[in-house]
């Protein structure tokens, strides 16, 4: 078995990379002409809040964690209005993106809820 690195152990990042994998499912049904338009945005807005995520877990003060946790919570904002815009434009069905939104919104709680946690402890330092 090989070495992890911590932020593998965060549950939001195991979330996060659960909701890229879902995001990429999704967008593969996306006209090919939309490649490097919302199926390009809307996927690398999802990988960014796992990456951010990560990025923040090797930061050394409560402050810094923050900041990316704060980086990766607008990125699953931006992955969450792509998902109701596919939509909209009918790239994919509510069926796709509606379990794909619930699961947005929930990380986007609990995002939310660590950033605040990692605020609390910085002020405490």
């Amino acid at each position: 078995m090989r070495k992890q690195f911590p932020f593998e152990k965060l549950e939001v990042w195991q979330d996060a990379r659960k909701l890229v994998a879902g995001v990429y499912q999704c967008s593969r049904s996306f006209p090919k002409d939309e490649r490097f338009g919302l199926t390009s945005q809307m996927t690398r807005a999802a990988v960014s809040v796992a990456n951010n995520l990560a990025e923040g877990c090797g930061r050394s003060s409560f402050k810094d964690q923050a900041h990316f946790s704060n980086q990766a919570h607008g990125s699953l904002m931006e992955t969450a209005s792509d998902l109701i815009i596919v939509t909209d434009l009918g790239f994919t069905s509510s069926e796709t993106t509606d379990p794909l939104l619930d699961q947005a919104y929930d990380l986007a709680v609990r995002i939310h809820n660590l950033r605040d946690s990692q605020l609390r402890r910085s002020e405490g330092c």
